[in-house]
């Protein structure tokens, strides 16, 4: 299969997968504890005026119908409104997802090349170096992202005094007009990324200079750096690539607690409030906003490891 139709059927997969994430959204947003009515209308409102609040957001209509013009809407670019404050699901996507992209694209950017360099390192060296950078990347790995941001914050912001607590962003500002700003959740998330991206590229590094054509270059007497260069990174990357993937993957969730940790204005942060208040359309839109860059990246990850013959075992 040549690499446009294995493209081509990786984004019909995506797609179809797509549709029911955003159906299980949609039917996961029905069983939200709270009300949506009690949430708009207030507690103490009346069973005649939660009926016509009830009535004017569509929520009496059956969850079927609701989601096919939800979706019909979806296509077409429009998200709806949120219960709250009516603003466009689609205004705020616009408005906050670039945030949340800016912090992952920066995070990616520490964690792959230390990632990229401490895989390769203990992959290759083994020995106490491998045993103590695993131990420590798994130690790592276990460890919740509110406690990292917690201990970030205690060492950087409290004892040093070094960087703001939080993330507050000038109105009508990016987080670009305030870069300490970004500082500690770009450390944060970087922990927990450089401590999954680190124990894949390992293994696919150890599982790599363990290969017939690795040994038999060593037996040829090429050790060190010419190895690594000529015949272990070539047929690393391909597996490199989906490592780094699965990375964002697990950035993508951690973004959402760390947003709310710093107060950082990311579309993580809007999700935490929507869900709060009850939002929602707002819910259904961000979270499968979400769900799209996710299938979106994997789709990227997918196509780039296959061009670099990951699947082959091209150039051994």
């Amino acid at each position: 299969m040549n690499l446009l139709a294995f493209a081509a059927r990786r984004l019909a997969g995506a797609v179809v997968l797509l549709v029911l994430l955003s159906a299980a959204v949609f039917a996961a947003t029905a069983v939200l504890p709270g009300d949506a009515v009690s949430a708009v209308a207030g507690v103490d409102a009346s069973e005649t005026q939660r009926a016509e609040v009830r009535a004017e957001l569509g929520l009496d209509r059956p969850a079927v119908q609701r989601y096919a013009d939800w979706a019909a809407g979806a296509v077409r670019g429009d998200l709806g409104r949120g219960f709250v404050g009516e603003r466009p699901v689609a205004d705020v996507l616009a408005t906050r997802l670039p945030n949340s992209l800016l912090l992952a694209g920066l995070t990616l950017a520490v964690t792959a090349p230390l990632a990229t360099l401490l895989g390769l390192w203990t992959g290759l060296r083994g020995g106490v170096a491998d045993r103590v950078v695993s131990t420590s990347a798994q130690i790592l790995a276990a460890v919740p992202e509110f406690v990292v941001a917690a201990l970030l914050v205690a060492v950087l912001a409290v004892w040093l005094e070094v960087l703001p607590r939080v993330s507050v962003i000038p109105l009508g500002g990016t987080p670009l007009d305030v870069p300490d700003a970004l500082v500690l959740p770009v450390l944060t998330l970087s922990a927990v990324g450089l401590a999954v991206a680190t124990r894949l590229l390992r293994a696919s590094v150890a599982d790599t200079a363990a290969r017939p054509y690795c040994e038999a270059a060593r037996i040829n007497g090429v050790r060190g750096v010419r190895l690594a260069v000529r015949h272990i990174l070539p047929n690393a990357a391909g597996p490199a690539v989906q490592a780094l993937t699965l990375t964002t993957g697990a950035l993508v969730g951690s973004a959402v607690v760390v947003e709310n940790v710093f107060d950082y204005p990311g579309i993580g942060r809007e999700l935490q409030l929507a869900v709060a208040a009850r939002d929602v359309p707002m819910v259904q839109g961000i979270a499968t906003a979400l769900v799209a860059v996710m299938l979106a990246v994997l789709l990227l990850g997918d196509v780039c490891a296959r061009l670099l013959g990951a699947r082959e075992g091209h150039g051994r």
